[in-house]
């Protein structure tokens, strides 16, 4: 097991590797270019420097707002370096949002990555305290420096820098290394202060059980301004595999085909629309669904041996497995040994899909506030519908309303800018509350059920979790996203965000015109489509649980339009305002149960 005091430790971990492919990253033509450990070593070594001739000492903030990309480790380690504190922005949020957590962080320094990130920190840079804005891009602007400039030619040097490495050996577990600002699913964002220390010991215990090694490589496509990501990119260092870094979304599928990792980390979401995709292509052909369908009845026979990492002997599955499975994992790249999912609760229907066509998917669980994780399912010990067994450091225990509390080293100690171990996130013997309900079963696996603050309370008195029965939902190809409603009413309901593409291909299939998506979703035929859905989730539900009215919106959720935070989690109130009249109408009369659309 690894002994990692401090970030620092990573870095020099990467330093000494004497690799060629400690990173991959495009180049302009699109093809990935190596990157050698001795390169990382000396740009960051580089960048410190010019961030210490600029005055910046022990536990000042620099902030980096960018896609994921070299530069933006390289500023991440020279920060941590320096015993700085880095604030890493979600490249998504507006200017004002960007502004108010410049102002907030008290950040010195901005590192961008291009143009347009450069112009929403300078759109009200007279409220923050930047004294040097840095651009990645090799773009000029009249107040900014660009990062090349910073680095020189450090590529051309070799050996090790003295001073800097002492400075870097320095650094405490305790001292502050991140601010990471929540990304707010239920109300403001807040710092959460996470240690060397915390992240550091985090790490320690986060692989075992995972054999990577140099001959690994995993692709950096999850914003590093979340904390997972962050993680998973230290981790994957530490074993000395290849961090591929990508900077976007859109380019994942063709990573996938020339990379080939063999490791892939996602939130929910990434593995949802994969499945989504294969069931919308088999869609075409009534001969290729047929097919589909046949793979995974004879899969979901040899679902558990799969959970279990066992390959299946029977001539069925293999025949599956060549006509069908195989396939889909050369999507992934035809190499990855480890699927890991987390961020957001995967589901049961989705980890049953994937594990009925061969592909294991290990499910982990934790918080910004925990560094991240928690806990983790290993190929060794791996229980579907579980999140897996707590890490040997981390403590848990069950309080009396089903809230899962924390102990440990990676537990952070509060909030920038609020007093420490408050109240409302901790208990008076100093256990975090996560805010997720949960239980532990007798091997010792844990559960999680819901976020506490989103169980929905009928008028009745029933709890409800909403998101396994939007992770229902969400298992139909029709379905991108759903938000189950009516807390404080006697029944539940459901908004659902329709996958588009394939909704708008059924539609020209059936012979149905529309001229917008407001009248598609207002199609008779098209309510009734929805309404089987609905009523195929509600035969797994208690009758409590059902939903008793539905609306179909004419929006797809996303990022960009606020709906969605940046890990893809619902914004729950976001979600509730915008909808506000047409959730009143689901309740305008509650002894009625008829199903609606939007109007």
């Amino acid at each position: 097991m690894l002994d990692l005091k401090t970030l620092n430790d990573v870095f020099f971990l990467v330093a000494t590797a004497n690799r060629d492919r400690a990173v991959l990253t495009l180049d302009a033509k699109g093809a990935w270019q190596p990157i050698s450990s001795n390169q990382i070593y000396q740009r960051v070594r580089a960048l410190a420097g010019a961030f210490a001739g600029w005055g910046i000492r022990k536990g000042d903030r620099i902030a980096i707002l960018g896609e994921n990309r070299w530069e933006w480790g390289v500023t991440d380690f020279a920060t941590l370096a320096l015993g700085a504190v880095d604030v890493p922005i979600y490249p998504t949020l507006t200017p004002e949002q960007t502004a108010e957590l410049l102002a907030d962080s008290g950040a010195r320094i901005a590192v961008v990555s291009t143009r347009a990130q450069y112009e929403k920190v300078v759109q009200h840079r007279a409220q923050t305290v930047l004294e040097h804005i840095v651009i990645m891009d090799e773009e000029g602007t009249p107040d900014a420096v660009l990062f090349s400039s910073l680095i020189g030619d450090a590529d051309k040097t070799t050996g090790r820098d003295a001073a800097f490495d002492r400075t870097a050996y320095d650094v405490q577990p305790e001292d502050l290394a991140t601010l990471i600002y929540t990304s707010g699913t239920t109300g403001e964002p807040k710092g959460v202060m996470l240690t060397h220390g915390n992240i550091a010991s985090n790490i320690n215990e986060s692989l075992s059980g995972f054999d990577i090694g140099a001959n690994d490589s995993c692709i950096s496509f999850l914003p590093l301004s979340h904390i997972t990501a962050r993680h998973l990119d230290y981790a994957i260092y530490t074993r000395q595999a290849t961090v591929a870094y990508l900077p976007g979304f859109d380019k994942l599928p063709a990573a996938m085909v020339s990379v080939k990792p063999t490791i892939i980390v996602a939130v929910p979401r990434v593995y949802e629309k994969f499945r989504q995709e294969v069931e919308r292509r088999a869609g075409e052909s009534s001969t290729k669904l047929r097919i589909l369908k046949w793979a995974i009845n004879t899969g979901a026979k040899h679902r558990e041996a799969i959970a279990r990492g066992e390959q299946p002997g029977s001539a069925t599955w293999k025949l599956a497995n060549t006509l069908v499975f195989k396939k889909m994992q050369a999507g992934f790249g035809g190499r990855v040994r480890y699927f890991i999912a987390g961020g957001a609760p995967l589901g049961l229907d989705t980890a049953h899909w994937f594990a009925s066509v061969g592909i294991r998917i290990l499910e982990g669980y934790g918080l910004t506030e925990t560094s991240p994780v928690i806990a983790i399912n290993t190929p060794a010990a791996n229980r579907m519908g579980s999140v897996g067994k707590p890490l040997p450091q981390v403590a848990c225990k069950i309080a009396e309303d089903g809230e899962l509390l924390v102990k440990g080293p990676n537990v952070f100690s509060g909030y920038w800018k609020h007093p420490q171990h408050e109240p409302e996130n901790f208990d008076t013997e100093g256990w975090f509350k996560t805010g997720d309900i949960g239980h532990l079963d007798a091997d010792g696996f844990l559960y999680i059920t819901d976020r506490k603050k989103e169980l929905l309370k009928t008028s009745g008195g029933k709890l409800i979790a909403p998101q396994p029965i939007e992770n229902k939902l969400k298992a139909n190809v029709l379905v991108s996203q759903a938000a189950l409603v009516g807390d404080r009413h006697k029944f539940a309901s459901a908004l659902i965000s329709p996958n588009f593409a394939v909704l708008e291909a059924w539609a020209k299939g059936q012979g149905i015109t529309a001229a917008t998506r407001r009248d598609l979703v207002k199609n008779e035929r098209m309510i009734v489509l929805y309404q089987g859905i609905v009523d195929q989730v509600n035969m797994t539900l208690a009758n409590f649980e059902t939903i008793k009215r539905f609306l179909v919106v004419p929006d797809e959720w996303s990022l960009d339009t606020g709906e969605l935070t940046p890990s893809l989690k619902l914004k729950r109130r976001v979600i509730l305002k915008k909808y506000e009249a047409e959730i009143a109408a689901f309740y305008a009369d509650e002894n009625s149960s008829r199903s609606q659309t939007a109007s």
